[in-house]
């Protein structure tokens, strides 16, 4: 299955472990590209988006594979995680 799969970060410019995400998100996009889209929700300038995702914390990373919501990750995790949660749906 070599589809695409996009990440949603939920966060906000204010959030110390949402700053720390980000540069393991950059390395993720970079090196799957390909199979890879990332977007990002500022929580503070969009929270209807994220009420719609359930969001109840930040950083909240969720997996949209065929624009539907497959798998949720609540908070800072490593970079291994992304990878191996990417990995399920790519």
């Amino acid at each position: 299955m070599d589809e695409q799969i996009t990440l949603v970060h939920f966060g906000a410019p204010w959030c110390p472990p949402c700053k720390a995400l980000l540069p393991i998100l950059d390395e993720l996009e970079r090196d799957l590209g390909e199979h890879l889209s990332i977007l990002k929700v500022n929580c503070d300038e969009s929270p209807k988006t994220a009420a719609e995702f359930g969001v109840m914390s930040m950083p909240t990373v969720v997996v949209l594979q065929n624009r539907k919501p497959v798998e949720k990750l609540v908070g800072l995790r490593s970079k291994d995680t992304y990878q191996a949660m990417i990995g399920r749906y790519v």
